[in-house]
Protein backbone atom coordinates (compact mmCIF):
# COMPACT_ATOMS: atom_id res chain seq x y z
CA UNK A 1 0.00 0.00 0.00
CA UNK A 2 1.48 3.24 -1.65
CA UNK A 3 -0.82 5.88 0.51
CA UNK A 4 -2.67 6.07 3.86
CA UNK A 5 -4.87 8.26 6.19
CA UNK A 6 -3.24 9.77 9.23
CA UNK A 7 -5.05 11.06 12.08
CA UNK A 8 -3.61 13.80 14.39
CA UNK A 9 -6.18 13.99 17.08
CA UNK A 10 -5.60 17.31 19.36
CA UNK A 11 -8.36 16.88 22.26
CA UNK A 12 -8.97 18.00 25.53
CA UNK A 13 -9.22 14.68 28.00
CA UNK A 14 -11.30 15.38 30.84
CA UNK A 15 -8.95 15.71 33.06
CA UNK A 16 -8.11 13.21 36.24
CA UNK A 17 -11.40 10.63 35.05
CA UNK A 18 -10.11 7.80 32.75
CA UNK A 19 -13.34 7.04 32.48
CA UNK A 20 -15.04 9.92 30.64
CA UNK A 21 -11.89 10.41 29.23
CA UNK A 22 -12.20 6.76 27.52
CA UNK A 23 -15.48 7.86 26.20
CA UNK A 24 -13.58 11.11 24.59
CA UNK A 25 -11.19 8.47 23.10
CA UNK A 26 -14.10 6.57 21.11
CA UNK A 27 -15.75 9.84 20.11
CA UNK A 28 -12.57 11.51 18.36
CA UNK A 29 -11.66 7.39 16.55
CA UNK A 30 -15.42 7.72 15.37
CA UNK A 31 -14.71 11.21 14.20
CA UNK A 32 -11.34 9.92 13.02
CA UNK A 33 -13.08 6.77 11.13
CA UNK A 34 -15.74 9.26 8.95
CA UNK A 35 -12.85 10.99 7.78
CA UNK A 36 -11.64 7.39 6.46
CA UNK A 37 -8.26 7.48 8.31
CA UNK A 38 -6.07 4.28 8.53
CA UNK A 39 -4.07 5.50 11.57
CA UNK A 40 -5.43 7.66 14.63
CA UNK A 41 -2.73 9.35 16.71
CA UNK A 42 -3.76 10.98 20.48
CA UNK A 43 -1.12 13.32 22.74
CA UNK A 44 0.77 12.47 25.63
CA UNK A 45 -0.31 11.51 28.74
CA UNK A 46 -4.35 11.46 27.30
CA UNK A 47 -5.69 9.36 30.00
CA UNK A 48 -5.77 10.70 32.74
CA UNK A 49 -3.83 14.21 32.07
CA UNK A 50 -0.98 15.79 31.38
CA UNK A 51 -0.96 17.32 35.04
CA UNK A 52 0.51 20.55 34.12
CA UNK A 53 1.15 23.44 36.83
CA UNK A 54 1.30 20.86 39.39
CA UNK A 55 4.24 20.74 41.47
CA UNK A 56 3.00 18.00 43.71
CA UNK A 57 3.97 19.46 46.95
CA UNK A 58 7.37 18.36 46.23
CA UNK A 59 10.13 20.67 47.19
CA UNK A 60 14.01 19.40 47.63
CA UNK A 61 13.97 16.89 50.68
CA UNK A 62 10.06 17.48 51.81
CA UNK A 63 6.99 15.82 50.55
CA UNK A 64 3.72 17.53 51.73
CA UNK A 65 0.20 15.68 52.42
CA UNK A 66 -1.31 17.65 50.21
CA UNK A 67 1.20 16.60 46.97
CA UNK A 68 0.12 13.24 48.23
CA UNK A 69 -3.44 13.38 48.28
CA UNK A 70 -2.75 14.37 44.52
CA UNK A 71 -0.92 11.62 43.41
CA UNK A 72 -3.15 9.89 45.06
CA UNK A 73 -6.38 10.85 42.99
CA UNK A 74 -3.95 10.62 39.77
CA UNK A 75 -2.97 7.00 40.66
CA UNK A 76 -6.57 6.26 40.62
CA UNK A 77 -7.06 7.31 37.19
CA UNK A 78 -4.44 5.86 35.58
CA UNK A 79 -4.60 2.64 33.55
CA UNK A 80 -3.42 -1.14 33.97
CA UNK A 81 -2.37 -2.81 31.21
CA UNK A 82 -3.48 -5.27 30.64
CA UNK A 83 -6.94 -3.79 31.84
CA UNK A 84 -10.40 -2.68 30.91
CA UNK A 85 -9.47 0.72 29.32
CA UNK A 86 -7.24 -1.28 26.83
CA UNK A 87 -9.66 -3.62 26.25
CA UNK A 88 -11.86 -0.81 25.15
CA UNK A 89 -9.56 0.63 22.90
CA UNK A 90 -8.77 -2.75 21.15
CA UNK A 91 -12.70 -2.97 20.90
CA UNK A 92 -13.29 0.04 19.16
CA UNK A 93 -9.90 -0.48 16.82
CA UNK A 94 -11.56 -3.67 15.74
CA UNK A 95 -15.24 -1.71 14.95
CA UNK A 96 -13.47 1.44 13.14
CA UNK A 97 -11.26 -0.89 11.28
CA UNK A 98 -8.17 1.61 12.73
CA UNK A 99 -4.51 1.35 14.45
CA UNK A 100 -3.87 3.39 17.23
CA UNK A 101 -1.41 5.25 19.33
CA UNK A 102 -2.64 6.85 22.22
CA UNK A 103 -0.50 8.17 25.00
CA UNK A 104 -1.69 7.61 28.75
CA UNK A 105 -0.24 7.11 32.41
CA UNK A 106 0.16 3.22 33.26
CA UNK A 107 0.61 2.08 36.80
CA UNK A 108 2.74 -0.94 37.69
CA UNK A 109 3.39 -1.86 41.16
CA UNK A 110 3.88 1.13 43.06
CA UNK A 111 4.65 3.43 39.97
CA UNK A 112 3.20 5.38 37.16
CA UNK A 113 5.08 5.73 33.72
CA UNK A 114 4.08 7.80 30.97
CA UNK A 115 3.43 5.91 28.03
CA UNK A 116 1.86 5.19 24.52
CA UNK A 117 0.10 2.35 23.02
CA UNK A 118 -0.30 0.73 20.07
CA UNK A 119 -2.67 -1.20 18.85
CA UNK A 120 -3.98 -2.34 15.04
CA UNK A 121 -6.99 -2.30 13.25
CA UNK A 122 -8.05 -5.99 14.22
CA UNK A 123 -8.04 -4.87 17.65
CA UNK A 124 -4.71 -6.68 18.70
CA UNK A 125 -2.60 -5.16 21.09
CA UNK A 126 0.71 -4.87 19.59
CA UNK A 127 2.71 -2.89 22.36
CA UNK A 128 4.08 -0.37 24.49
CA UNK A 129 6.81 1.83 24.40
CA UNK A 130 7.71 3.80 27.96
CA UNK A 131 9.32 7.74 28.46
CA UNK A 132 13.00 6.71 28.51
CA UNK A 133 13.10 9.89 30.41
CA UNK A 134 10.67 12.08 31.65
CA UNK A 135 12.06 15.82 31.97
CA UNK A 136 12.11 17.99 34.80
CA UNK A 137 9.78 18.27 37.79
CA UNK A 138 7.94 14.50 35.57
CA UNK A 139 10.29 12.88 37.44
CA UNK A 140 7.90 13.21 40.82
CA UNK A 141 5.72 11.41 39.21
CA UNK A 142 6.77 9.30 36.15
CA UNK A 143 9.15 5.95 36.43
CA UNK A 144 11.86 5.75 33.15
CA UNK A 145 11.11 3.14 30.58
CA UNK A 146 14.14 1.39 29.35
CA UNK A 147 16.17 -0.31 26.33
CA UNK A 148 13.18 -3.02 25.32
CA UNK A 149 10.44 0.04 25.38
CA UNK A 150 12.44 1.49 21.88
CA UNK A 151 9.82 -0.35 19.69
CA UNK A 152 8.43 -0.37 16.32
CA UNK A 153 5.58 -1.86 14.56
CA UNK A 154 5.00 -3.15 10.96
CA UNK A 155 1.90 -1.59 8.96
CA UNK A 156 0.74 -1.73 5.78
CA UNK A 157 1.27 1.46 5.33
CA UNK A 158 4.63 1.71 6.58
CA UNK A 159 6.51 1.01 10.29
CA UNK A 160 5.72 2.78 12.99
CA UNK A 161 7.08 3.35 15.73
CA UNK A 162 8.19 7.22 17.78
CA UNK A 163 9.01 8.88 21.14
CA UNK A 164 7.44 10.84 23.43
CA UNK A 165 8.01 14.70 24.02
CA UNK A 166 11.58 15.95 25.17
CA UNK A 167 13.12 12.02 24.49
CA UNK A 168 12.76 12.62 20.95
CA UNK A 169 15.81 15.48 21.63
CA UNK A 170 17.74 12.14 22.60
CA UNK A 171 20.15 11.16 20.04
CA UNK A 172 20.48 7.66 20.51
CA UNK A 173 17.00 6.71 20.99
CA UNK A 174 16.10 8.31 17.51
CA UNK A 175 18.86 6.47 16.22
CA UNK A 176 17.43 3.36 17.98
CA UNK A 177 14.01 4.19 16.34
CA UNK A 178 16.19 4.68 12.56
CA UNK A 179 18.11 1.33 12.67
CA UNK A 180 14.29 -0.42 12.84
CA UNK A 181 13.24 1.24 9.90
CA UNK A 182 10.68 3.57 10.83
CA UNK A 183 9.12 5.61 7.98
CA UNK A 184 5.56 6.66 10.46
CA UNK A 185 7.55 8.39 13.25
CA UNK A 186 5.28 9.60 16.06
CA UNK A 187 6.00 12.59 18.45
CA UNK A 188 3.09 13.08 21.05
CA UNK A 189 4.19 15.84 23.12
CA UNK A 190 3.10 18.88 25.65
CA UNK A 191 5.26 21.01 24.74
CA UNK A 192 3.36 24.03 23.20
CA UNK A 193 6.44 26.56 22.58
CA UNK A 194 7.55 27.48 18.92
CA UNK A 195 11.19 26.15 19.32
CA UNK A 196 9.16 22.08 19.51
CA UNK A 197 8.74 22.50 15.44
CA UNK A 198 12.10 22.55 14.96
CA UNK A 199 13.04 19.83 16.90
CA UNK A 200 10.21 17.56 14.55
CA UNK A 201 11.84 19.89 11.41
CA UNK A 202 14.83 18.01 12.32
CA UNK A 203 13.89 14.40 12.95
CA UNK A 204 11.74 14.45 9.96
CA UNK A 205 14.95 15.79 7.54
CA UNK A 206 17.03 13.18 10.04
CA UNK A 207 15.11 10.19 9.68
CA UNK A 208 13.66 10.67 6.68
CA UNK A 209 10.13 9.76 7.82
CA UNK A 210 7.24 11.27 8.57
CA UNK A 211 6.71 12.75 11.59
CA UNK A 212 3.43 13.62 13.60
CA UNK A 213 3.48 15.62 16.17
CA UNK A 214 0.44 15.83 18.78
CA UNK A 215 -0.57 17.64 21.31
CA UNK A 216 -3.38 18.67 24.02
CA UNK A 217 -5.71 21.73 24.10
CA UNK A 218 -6.66 22.55 27.47
CA UNK A 219 -7.70 25.32 29.48
CA UNK A 220 -7.17 26.07 33.42
CA UNK A 221 -11.43 25.59 33.46
CA UNK A 222 -10.70 21.71 32.24
CA UNK A 223 -9.27 20.83 35.65
CA UNK A 224 -11.50 20.21 38.30
CA UNK A 225 -12.14 22.34 41.16
CA UNK A 226 -11.74 19.84 44.05
CA UNK A 227 -8.32 18.69 42.95
CA UNK A 228 -5.63 18.97 46.09
CA UNK A 229 -3.50 21.73 45.32
CA UNK A 230 -5.68 23.48 42.59
CA UNK A 231 -4.79 26.90 43.88
CA UNK A 232 -1.31 25.94 41.98
CA UNK A 233 -2.70 27.08 39.47
CA UNK A 234 -4.31 30.77 40.15
CA UNK A 235 -1.03 32.28 38.11
CA UNK A 236 -1.53 30.38 34.89
CA UNK A 237 -2.86 31.45 32.00
CA UNK A 238 -6.43 30.53 30.96
CA UNK A 239 -4.96 28.62 28.26
CA UNK A 240 -2.55 26.04 29.74
CA UNK A 241 -1.82 24.04 26.45
CA UNK A 242 -2.41 25.87 23.01
CA UNK A 243 -1.74 22.54 21.34
CA UNK A 244 0.34 23.27 18.10
CA UNK A 245 -0.34 19.64 16.41
CA UNK A 246 1.27 19.37 12.78
CA UNK A 247 2.73 17.01 10.57
CA UNK A 248 6.06 17.16 9.03
CA UNK A 249 7.09 14.52 5.78
CA UNK A 250 10.45 12.87 4.90
CA UNK A 251 11.83 16.02 3.28
CA UNK A 252 11.51 18.31 6.23
CA UNK A 253 8.37 20.46 5.10
CA UNK A 254 4.96 21.28 6.98
CA UNK A 255 2.65 19.23 5.43
CA UNK A 256 -0.69 20.04 8.18
CA UNK A 257 -0.71 22.16 10.85
CA UNK A 258 0.42 23.68 13.12
CA UNK A 259 -3.62 23.55 14.59
CA UNK A 260 -3.93 25.90 17.69
CA UNK A 261 -6.24 27.11 20.30
CA UNK A 262 -8.66 24.02 19.57
CA UNK A 263 -9.63 20.95 19.29
CA UNK A 264 -9.57 19.44 16.39
CA UNK A 265 -8.35 16.77 13.95
CA UNK A 266 -5.78 17.12 11.43
CA UNK A 267 -5.65 14.32 8.40
CA UNK A 268 -2.59 13.23 6.64
CA UNK A 269 -2.16 11.27 3.41
CA UNK A 270 1.37 9.36 3.64
CA UNK A 271 2.98 7.85 0.79
CA UNK A 272 5.65 5.40 1.53
CA UNK A 273 7.31 6.24 -1.91
CA UNK A 274 8.23 9.39 -0.90
CA UNK A 275 10.30 7.97 2.16
CA UNK A 276 12.20 6.03 -0.93
CA UNK A 277 12.93 8.89 -2.95
CA UNK A 278 13.80 11.12 0.07
CA UNK A 279 16.81 8.52 0.95
CA UNK A 280 18.17 8.69 -2.30
CA UNK A 281 20.34 11.47 -0.48
CA UNK A 282 20.11 10.56 3.26
CA UNK A 283 19.53 7.46 5.12
CA UNK A 284 20.61 7.50 8.70
CA UNK A 285 21.05 3.70 9.22
CA UNK A 286 21.61 2.92 5.19
CA UNK A 287 24.72 4.21 3.21
CA UNK A 288 24.82 7.37 5.69
CA UNK A 289 25.19 5.54 8.89
CA UNK A 290 29.15 4.51 8.40
CA UNK A 291 29.33 1.43 10.66
CA UNK A 292 32.80 0.80 9.82
CA UNK A 293 33.63 4.24 11.92
CA UNK A 294 31.00 4.34 14.20
CA UNK A 295 28.88 1.70 16.46
CA UNK A 296 25.81 1.43 17.67
CA UNK A 297 24.10 -0.64 20.41
CA UNK A 298 20.75 -0.70 22.60
CA UNK A 299 20.95 -2.44 26.09
CA UNK A 300 17.90 -4.54 26.55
Amino acid sequence: MSGSSVALVQATPVLFDKADTLQKVRYWMEKCAERGASLAVFPEAFIPAYPRGFSFQSPVGDRKPQGRALWQKYWDESVDLPGPELESLQTWCKAFGMYLVLGLVERTRGSLYCSMVYIDDQGNYLGKHRKLKPTGAERIIWGEGGGEDLVSFATPFGRLGGLICWENRMPLARMALYEQGVTLYVAPTADQRDVWFHTLHHIAAEGRCYVFGVNQFVRKSDYPDDLPGIEELESWPDILCRGGSCAIDPMGQLIAGPLWDEEGILIVEVDQDLVTRSRMDFDPAGHYNRPDVFEFRVKK
